[in-house]
């Protein structure tokens, strides 16, 4: 009975010592915060006031390649992973141009680093040269290693109504990622949702909770997955998606008179949203398995 049992404190203190918890740290630096796992670079939050809105740039996969790119010639607007909008009363909350909008943070608090995980408060309102903001949003940013070859972020945002809005019918609104170019389905790589449906053919425009994007490089697998919370306004929102490797759940392209969405003033819209970068394809990762659990996780 004794041999038992010191068998099963060997076992757990084995795998206690085999599977240490990742050390996440967050550091102001400038108008950016470097968040690091284990010492390692995993991404940094641009809040420069110079920027079109806030983003995460890299967004480093297990490889310590990023999963994310920044920008090219034909996409100068779509910078990694990010959140804005376009067609907001008359302002350009998304594409290239300050002067037709821009998303600008009014503080970033760091509020845990150094343990298990990061969180970072941040408020940002919506303003452009000659016009009252129509919004000012509130971000809860949560950075944890649930593996040592999975790392998550939690976006939380609740964006209020300053007036009376009308988003008009618009391809670029909410919460968005492009993908590296060495992942993307041009290149090899694989798109797909929980319905497992595969590429740009089959996943635009469809309503689904998640969708990950996958490809080899570097001799890895490894890929970066956006879930939606069930508790979110237009759930599940349906998804743009190109294969040269963008996607975004985008509720305000299939607005239900075709037209426009119209949000009162006062109005608060909470969005919630799990970013998982992982190594090995959305089965190996257990993307299905992830969201079943981000599901059940309460409203708080």
């Amino acid at each position: 009975m004794k041999k038992i049992a010191h068998f099963i404190l060997c076992t757990v203190f084995f795998c206690h010592a085999a599977f240490p918890q990742s050390k996440v740290t967050a550091e102001r630096l400038g108008d950016k915060i470097n968040i690091k796992i284990d010492g390692n670079l995993f991404t940094s939050y641009i809040l420069s006031d110079f920027e079109k809105y806030p983003f995460f740039y890299p967004v480093n996969g297990p490889s310590k390649a990023s999963v994310t790119s920044m920008r090219n010639a034909n996409y100068p607007h779509h910078s990694s992973l990010f959140f804005g909008c376009d067609r907001v009363n008359g302002g350009n909350y998304w594409q290239e141009g300050i002067e037709r909008g821009q998303i600008i943070s009014l503080r970033a608090d760091i509020i845990e680093s150094g343990s298990e995980r990061v969180a970072i408060e941040n408020e940002c309102i919506w303003r452009r040269p000659g016009a009252d903001a129509p919004i000012k949003d509130k971000r809860t940013i949560i950075v944890s290693a649930p593996s040592k070859d999975k790392f998550q972020i939690d976006f939380d945002i609740t964006m209020e109504m300053l007036m009376d809005v009308v988003i008009e019918k618009t391809n670029h609104s909410l919460f968005s990622g492009r993908i590296d170019p060495d992942l993307a389905v041009t290149n090899g790589g694989t798109m797909i949702n929980a319905e497992g449906d595969t590429g740009e053919k089959d996943t635009f425009g469809k309503r689904s909770p998640w969708i990950d994007c996958h490809g080899k490089r570097l001799g890895k697998t490894e890929g970066i997955a956006i879930l939606q919370h069930p508790s979110n306004a237009w759930y599940p929102a349906p998804w743009f998606t190109r294969d040269y490797g963008f996607f975004s759940p985008t509720p305000m392209y299939w607005p239900k008179d075709d037209k426009s969405t119209p949000l009162k003033k006062g109005e608060l819209i909470r969005l919630r949203y799990r970013v998982i970068v992982h190594e090995g394809n959305h089965i190996e990762a257990g993307i299905a398995r992830e969201f079943q659990k981000y599901a059940s996780e309460k409203n708080n």
